[in-house]
């Protein structure tokens, strides 16, 4: 039995560790924590000073036994949970949990999985720091209550099953209000003016006039202005300028940077950033910190000056803007600098590639250029016309890096390098073009400029990021953009050989592809929100109390006095709210119905956005029509809500079956009798005739059509979520890419059947086909009860094998959900 025993978070690091410490050592992992507050109560005891109430899961109870087992063999448990505030506070469960004797327990923390940095953390062992602890309960509890209090108005205001948080409410708040600045933006048009010129040597360069013209008649004046006029160069000047490297990776910065160079979701970047941690290649990956190590400093200089020589190593120490940086404390690199290709799967290659260019590039000397600004004066005119170019005179860290920009940062045009020129040079102008343009409204928010906007304003900290993000999404009050945009005409005028043309183009504009857009739903909880809890929605008031969190974690500030003038004026505030504040829908009155006089409006009901004819206080009943999935009830019209009540549209009858066109969760389709056949993109319920519906149903019958029968029984097949499937007597059969689906022979057919079939009975534990009940594997090494389309997981210590018929119906009456019964108009389909 190993004298020592080592407790990490994840398994991954486990096996990792475990190679470099030797027999002497036993590395298990406690699969992140294995203590938290309960999830079916609030677990805070408010009038006991905030006394948090943590449990040990059913899950986890197994594991916990098992490492307390462990750990009472051990000579000396070693707990090297991540050096942030959840890895302390992970540390202390455990120490808890396991009952560990103080006198044989000894806290490491690591920033790499390396054999030098185990073994100097080993080395080097410390005491649980109960000030990062306490700043970790402060933000779980503070979250817990702001959630579990929060909540539950919403259910009762809104609509059921919302949820508020501390930091997602903020942040739906910032894309909430961006979207609403893009709403009321109106676009100003300019003409702005380009113009080529030619040198004596033949060398063609741009330059432009840094006047607009607010209207076609004054741009088209101004060319009028240059025919036959002459140009020249009137003034030439040229200054040397350097650019220096952008700072080694926190958190933030890697998650914008993957965003921009690699298109990686801020989810995914961490998860490919996790892997590569855990794999000993880089730093720990939640960090604030721009700092780097000595060591760091010596293998980057190293590198840098074996590839590519002492004139292109500079040794800088970054210093970050966050007074109380996260715990880690060296920002993101890579443990080996000369390690600079490692064997990885693609996304881990990417992403490591990334950190090591940057890293180095941190390094390196300044890039050196000379900057050049042309000054072109016309006979016709007074206005000068201005060129500016960029020569690189030594590359520095630019042969290595060049940091990604923003939409907002990309300038409309790259500087290029001007041809050599002279005061008073002569120049002939090969075209002038007067181009409309228009002001841009604010730009959406991508995730990573979500992130970038959070770390400005000091909200959030790199272990939130992430799952902040999610939160949003999942809970529907997000969602990715998925328009191209809308075409947008433009004139452009030019002159050319003394004539001017004029030309009428057209662009795409409004493009909210992958960024975040808030739906109805999150809209109208924001502004219930910000009403109703302004402090808690309140940017400043964010900042400030991560601010707490970070001097809790320095031991400057006493965590439950920070709850206490907290909680003092939130939960009157909650009782208030939720006793006197109206029910909020986000109603828009569009107008009256021409046929009944009644009030249109659009509004977020019980199903989700709807418009509504009618109002409750009026006798008759209300009428309901859920809007389209494109529509908005901030943006729809009178006219697009009035056409929602023409649907379900009846187009007819095909064989002795009723058609018709609708619209459903998956958009627009045409129903013939119980078929549900789905319209092409760009098709709409509301244009779709007989015919292209009869065309529709052939092809669908055709694709449903029986391909074989086996042992007296048909075989369709088709393609749903999950890929192509043949289905054969109940069951759906997966066809994967060893076969050609389009051409599947009866040999493939009976393979596929069989093979499932054997699938199935591997998985049949016990059944009772009289009480369609059966017992099936699941994952992890669990079972289900399934009857019908009913299921409920066992826990792992019953044996699903000896389980009784009566004590299978038990469990499944335990479980089942009681119906309630409705009575409440459902919306209009």
């Amino acid at each position: 039995m190993p004298k020592n025993l080592v407790i990490v978070e994840s398994p991954a690091k486990a096996k990792t560790i475990e190679r470099f410490l030797g027999n002497d050592y036993q590395v298990e992992s406690s699969f992140g924590h294995i203590a938290d507050l309960p999830s079916k109560e609030l677990g805070v005891d408010v009038d006991n000073d905030f006394k948090p109430k943590y449990i040990v899961d059913k899950d986890k109870k197994p594991l916990v036994k098992k490492l307390k087992d462990l750990a009472k063999k051990a000579d000396t448990v070693w707990l090297a949970s991540d050096e942030d505030r959840e890895g302390e506070a992970i540390s202390w469960h455990l120490a808890e949990s396991l009952d560990l004797d103080k006198g044989k327990t000894k806290r490491i923390v690591f920033n790499s999985i390396t054999k030098s940095a185990i073994q100097k953390a080993i080395d080097n062992p410390r005491e649980i720091n109960y000030d990062l602890v306490n700043a970790q309960q402060a933000r779980r509890v503070l979250d817990r209550l702001v959630g579990y209090e929060l909540s539950p108005v919403l259910w009762k205001k809104i609509k059921p099953g919302l949820s508020a948080g501390r930091v997602q409410s903020v942040a739906v708040r910032l894309i909430v209000e961006r979207e609403r600045d893009i709403e009321a933006f109106n676009p100003e048009a300019s003409y702005r003016i380009k113009a080529e010129f030619k040198t004596a040597s033949g060398e063609v360069f741009s330059a432009k006039l840094n006047t607009t013209f607010a209207s076609k008649e004054a741009a088209k004046s101004f060319l009028q202005k240059n025919i036959g006029a002459d140009f020249s160069v009137a003034s030439l000047d040229k200054k040397p300028a350097k650019k220096s490297p952008a700072a080694p990776f926190t958190t933030s910065t890697l998650q914008q940077e993957a965003s921009r160079k690699l298109y990686f979701s801020v989810g995914r970047t961490m998860q490919v950033a996790q892997r590569l941690y855990e794999a000993g290649l880089i730093t720990y990956m939640r960090t604030d910190s721009v700092n780097l190590s000595n060591e760091a400093l010596n293998a980057a200089k190293e590198a840098i000056v074996e590839n590519y020589g002492e004139r292109y190593s500079h040794t800088r120490n970054y210093k970050g803007k966050s007074k109380g940086a996260q715990e880690a404390h060296e920002a993101i690199r890579p443990t080996d600098m000369k390690l600079q290709s490692p064997s990885l799967e693609r996304d881990q290659a990417k992403l490591y590639e990334l950190i090591w260019k940057r890293t180095l590039a941190s390094q390196m000397s300044d890039a050196e250029l000379e900057r050049t600004n042309v000054k072109i004066k016309s006979s016709g005119h007074d206005d000068q016309f201005s060129a500016n170019g960029e020569m690189v005179k030594f590359d520095g860290f630019l042969k290595v890096y060049l940091e990604g920009m923003d939409d907002e940062d990309k300038a409309e045009e790259q500087e290029g390098i001007l041809p050599a020129m002279q005061i008073g040079d002569a120049l002939k102008n090969l075209n002038i073009v007067a181009t409309q343009r228009f002001t841009r409204p604010p730009y959406r928010y991508t995730e990573a400029s979500l992130v970038k906007k959070l770390e400005e304003l000091g909200i959030g900290r790199p272990s939130t990021y992430a799952p902040t993000i999610s939160t949003i999404q999942n809970r529907g009050y997000v969602e990715k953009g998925s328009v191209e945009g809308i075409e947008r005409k433009y004139d452009q005028l030019t002159l050319n050989s003394g004539d001017i043309n004029e030309v009428v183009l057209s662009e795409m504009v409004g493009s909210d592809k992958g960024k975040l857009v808030p739906t109805d739903i999150g809209m109208v909880v924001n502004d219930f929100l910000v009403e109703h809890f302004s402090n808690i929605l309140d940017y400043n008031f964010t900042a400030k109390v991560e601010e707490d969190f970070d001097e809790i974690a320095t031991g400057d500030e006493d965590w439950q006095k920070v709850m206490r003038e907290f909680y003092k004026d939130f939960h009157p505030n909650v009782v208030d709210v939720e006793e006197n504040a109206e029910r909020a829908s986000g109603e828009r009155v569009l107008g009256t119905d021409p046929k009944t006089g009644r009030q249109v409006a659009a509004r977020l009901g019980r199903f989700g956005p709807m418009v509504q004819i009618g109002t409750v206080e009026e006798e008759e009943k209300p009428l309901f029509a859920s809007l389209l999935p494109e529509q908005s009830i901030n943006t729809i019209t009178f006219e697009e809500a009035m056409d929602l009540f023409k649907l379900p549209r009846k187009l007819g009858v095909y064989e002795g079956e009723e058609v018709e066109a609708n619209v459903g969760r998956y958009g627009p389709y045409v129903r013939f009798g119980k078929k549900f056949i789905s319209l092409d993109k760009g098709e709409s319920a509301f244009d779709v005739d007989m015919d292209r519906a009869i065309e529709l149903i052939k092809a669908k019958q055709k694709a449903d059509a029986p391909i074989a029968t086996y042992q007296g029984k048909e075989v369709t097949k088709g393609k749903g979520r999950f890929g192509p499937f043949i289905k054969w007597d109940g069951m759906f059969i997966n066809v994967n890419k060893k076969y050609d689906f389009d051409n599947l022979s009866q040999e493939d057919i009976i393979e596929l059947i069989e093979a499932k079939k054997i699938k199935e009975a591997e998985k049949l534990v016990q059944e009772w086909p009289e009480e369609n009940i059966r017992i099936e594997k699941a994952r992890w090494g669990r079972h289900n009860i399934i009857k019908g389309k009913f299921k409920v997981e066992l826990s792992k210590d019953v044996d699903a094998a000896k389980l009784s018929l009566d004590e299978a119906k038990a469990l499944l009456e335990q479980k089942t959900p009681k119906r309630k019964s409705r009575s409440k108009t459902k919306a209009k389909k």
